[in-house]
């Protein structure tokens, strides 16, 4: 009833109107039209401080960097409401950004962007190199890929796999692009299982020369970036055979082009084709054919042969040296799972800005139009995902100072910490980007509002580098080793973030309540609870297993659930004790009071949405609907600081989108006809 009165008393006014209006002659009265109006800046915490705390270093270069491109007619500069916008345009064809890339990567090269990423020295230089190539992520993954190729994986392999003689040669080289260098791992028959590629390489103690051979197509080097036009050297890993032994993979350089860009006798080279995303990087194939190579090509740290076909290798244990092998993998997983949250913070910054202006229905009968951000459902959609961005962020700056700050004793522990935060930080990535896309609604469907075209450039994020689901499961297996040697040893936990299982379990409060969820005591106790129990059940079901004869691999693949689950567990730990650790580090009042928010936020929405908390019974169903009342809590709380808190992403408006400003401007007729 009272819906039927409310329309008969519209449909009353409505009629009055009419008939005023047609006695006195008057034309229809319009109701005044939408117009943009910026969202309140009412800062409670200094935005720049915490882009300082964001960012974490080098902030004055990622700066220069910005300015460097919006200055270039190259970055593909648009008028859009006002202000300029700088995008790629993904309406060129792939040859055409593909061609594009290069022009930028020469842009980038005049400007002395790159000086001192393969020849500088120390810690400074490393993290230099990572804040400028996250600028030019924020830019275009393309670029940043067909850069990172390069660099990393090519340059890396040479830095890590080299001795003196190819670091004098290659690497200069490689920082000035007098010659550009690609990665031929993957293959057509194999991506993740490296070990089992197929390229057979050989030895000709009379030339002395290493002989390589594609013996099937399965074994064709496949979606090898920067392999189909622009590349003229490769970083092959192969099978080594010999003297009729297998001594595993090994990696060779190998030239593909000449100066002039033709390939080479011998090696077959075709494009990979057009992609769903990434079609600025030219992946492409490779086949050798008796392709012979000097002797001094092996990139021989790990394992050399000499000149009269001797193998020789300090590293006597074969599963060791292929470990020492992955190596350049590191820097690439590294590399994605930083690149994935800046990627997430574009994302939410476009789609709560545009939450703050746009409006939609009205509450009350006649009543204004209600900002999308103060809908409770809108809040719960994307604030959520913007406190996991903070502390995948906190996370990321983390892994980069284990990866810049290596020793031999940390390299269990990074390749662990890398690809655990590898996969959760791209599958944020991509759930992030979706959610902020829907949350955009049509406006998240053109391509000059970036969210949508980010997803299928981002897609291949959990693949590439490590499958997301193995590189989980290599974390399990690297938690039970440990778990397994420390049991044996009978001696307290060390090593992979384990120590907490040195203490008594934590117990949690059979009844919760506000202020104890809010608690970090109470919050790393469940986090370290779950990654206790899911351990000590892993490696209780595999023993089962075992003893039943199954083999270890039968074993584990037969408790991946499990494996899954204990994966999750550690890296979400790993995540929130960077939080920590960084909220420790702040002495502002009001730094600490909005991050103590964000990192409850982080903590509880985690709890509301992994099963596994209620599944082994870390929490009860009445504190699951207290935790999942105190996230909508939350999202209130933190709504007053959703403008501040993208501000401090620290990402300049031109790399943004026209719906994160004025919207309405952005799509005036006028602007169409630019």
């Amino acid at each position: 009833m009272e819906k039927a009165n409310f329309r008969t008393q519209i449909l009353t006014r409505h009629l009055q109107n009419h008939a005023a209006e047609s006695s006195s002659g008057a034309a229809v009265s319009r109701a005044p039209c939408l117009s943009y109006a910026p969202p309140e800046a009412s800062a409670s915490f200094d935005v720049s401080s915490m882009r300082k705390l964001m960012d974490s270093h080098n902030l004055g270069e990622r700066d220069w960097l910005f300015n460097l491109m919006v200055q270039s007619k190259l970055f593909n500069p648009k008028l859009r409401g006002g202000k300029v916008f700088v995008a790629p345009d993904y309406n060129q064809s792939m040859e055409q950004q593909r061609e594009m890339t290069m022009k930028r990567i020469q842009y980038l090269l005049d400007r002395g962007v790159f000086e001192g990423w393969m020849t500088g020295k120390g810690s400074e230089a490393e993290m230099r190199k990572l804040a400028l190539l996250e600028v030019i992520t924020i830019f275009d993954h393309s670029l940043a890929i067909k850069i990172g190729v390069h660099f990393f994986l090519w340059g890396g392999a040479i830095q890590f796999f080299g001795t003196k003689r190819h670091h004098d040669k290659w690497l200069r080289a490689t920082e000035t692009y007098l010659m550009k260098g690609c990665f031929a791992m993957t293959e057509l028959g194999h991506g993740s299982n490296v070990r089992g590629i197929e390229t057979i390489t050989t030895y000709d103690p009379r030339t002395e020369e290493f002989i390589i051979n594609t013996p099937c197509e399965s074994a064709q080097k496949y979606w090898i970036g920067g392999a189909a036009n622009h590349a003229t050297h490769t970083v092959v890993f192969s099978q080594l055979n010999i003297e009729d032994k297998n001594e595993g993979v090994h990696a060779f350089i190998t030239q593909i082009r000449d100066a002039d860009g033709n390939i080479c006798p011998n090696i077959r080279i075709t494009d990979c084709g057009h992609k769903i995303g990434l079609n600025g990087v030219d992946n492409g194939r490779i086949w050798f054919d008796n392709v012979r190579i000097p002797r001094e090509n092996i990139l021989n740290s790990v394992a050399d042969v000499s000149s009269d076909g001797k193998y020789l290798s300090a590293i006597k244990d074969a599963d060791q040296r292929f470990g020492a092998f992955m190596a350049p993998l590191t820097s690439g997983r590294v590399t994605i799972a930083v690149s994935a949250v800046y990627m997430a913070k574009m994302s939410l910054a476009i789609a709560i800005r545009y939450s703050l202006t746009r409006r939609a229905f009205s509450i009350t009968p006649n009543g204004a139009e209600v900002l999308l951000l103060d809908y409770p459902s809108h809040q719960r959609r994307l604030l959520p995902l913007l406190a996991k961005t903070y502390a995948m962020s906190f996370a990321g700056n983390y892994l980069k100072l284990l990866y810049v700050r290596r020793t031999p004793q940390l390299i269990k522990t990074l390749h662990v910490v890398s690809s655990g935060l590898k996969a959760a930080l791209t599958w944020h990535n991509m759930r992030t980007l979706q959610e902020c896309r829907e949350a955009c609604g049509g406006q998240g469907l053109k391509t000059e509002n970036r969210i949508g075209q980010l997803k299928a450039e981002y897609d291949v994020q959990s693949t590439f580098e490590g499958d997301n689901n193995v590189l989980m499961q290599q974390v399990s297996k690297a938690l039970l080793a440990e778990y397994i040697a420390t049991k044996r040893k009978n001696k307290p936990f060390k090593e992979l973030g384990l120590e907490h299982m040195n203490k008594p379990s934590p117990t949690i409060p059979s009844q919760l309540s506000s202020s104890t969820v809010h608690s970090s005591q109470f919050q790393n106790d469940i986090f370290c609870l779950r990654e206790r129990d899911l351990l000590n059940r892993f490696a209780a079901e595999v023993s089962k297993y075992l003893a039943q004869g199954e083999s270890k691999e039968s074993a584990f693949n037969a408790s991946y659930q499990l494996a899954e689950d204990l994966g999750r567990a550690f890296t979400d730990l790993a995540i929130l004790q960077t939080f920590v650790e960084a909220e420790n580090s702040v002495t502002d009042a009001s730094l600490k009071n909005v991050l103590s928010l964000v990192r409850s936020m982080y903590v509880l929405v985690t709890l509301d949405e992994d099963p596994a908390f209620l599944r082994y019974g870390y929490l009860t169903t009445g504190n699951a609907a207290i935790v999942r009342k105190e996230v909508a809590n939350l999202c209130s709380e933190i709504r007053p600081h959703a403008l501040a808190l993208v501000d401090s992403f620290g990402i300049p408006d031109a790399f943004l989108s026209p719906i994160a400003f004025d919207w309405v401007a952005a799509n005036a007729w006028s602007a169409s006809q630019d």
